[in-house]
């Protein structure tokens, strides 16, 4: 949540600024530019450090920790792609290993919100949504947003086609 307020992000995944509507690109960047020319480390640079400690205690100590895409009003965090970096955070701020970081992003997910026994996992008997990725997570974490195909109830569905779908669209209008 605070990665979005820190100097030390990332520069913007081109995939998710193409998606952005051109008035939440702009915002988005201007706000950006004007988080990253602060001078030092800021209150969130501090905050998103603490953060990242305190999800991977509150994991070791027992607790469940869960992934959501969480939109802060700064324009940056959209569905799917707020997601990849949520999990991605884990394993780069927080010091899980990604295979730890998928299982907090699907299996812990469906415990939460006590559907475990029907999804969260791939087994017989279970519901499952699948992706086909070109590559491997399970090494790279980052290696998620590489989706080439996702089935949903038995259909399959190409990304990019559905990238494509969206392009230009999301944001404020």
């Amino acid at each position: 949540m605070f990665e979005g307020n820190t100097t030390t992000q990332p520069q913007p995944n081109q995939e998710a600024l193409n998606a952005m509507s051109p008035d939440t690109r702009d915002f988005y960047l201007q706000r950006l530019s004007a988080i990253k020319s602060a001078k030092g480390p800021t209150v969130y640079d501090k905050a998103f450090a603490t953060t990242s400690k305190m999800e991977k205690m509150f994991y070791e100590m027992g607790g469940l920790l869960t992934v959501g895409t969480d939109p802060t009003g700064n324009g940056g965090t959209l569905a799917g792609y707020g997601n990849w970096r949520a999990i991605e955070l884990l394993v780069e701020a927080a010091g899980f290993t990604p295979l730890e970081a998928i299982k907090i992003a699907t299996l812990n997910g469906s415990i939460a919100l006590g559907f475990d026994k029907t999804i969260g996992t791939i087994e017989p008997g279970k519901s499952a949504d699948l992706l086909i990725i070109d590559g491997d997570p399970s090494k790279n974490i980052s290696d998620i947003r590489k989706v080439l195909y996702v089935f949903k109830n038995g259909v399959g569905y190409n990304s990019k086609k559905l990238f494509e779908s969206v392009k230009g669209k999301v944001g404020f209008n």
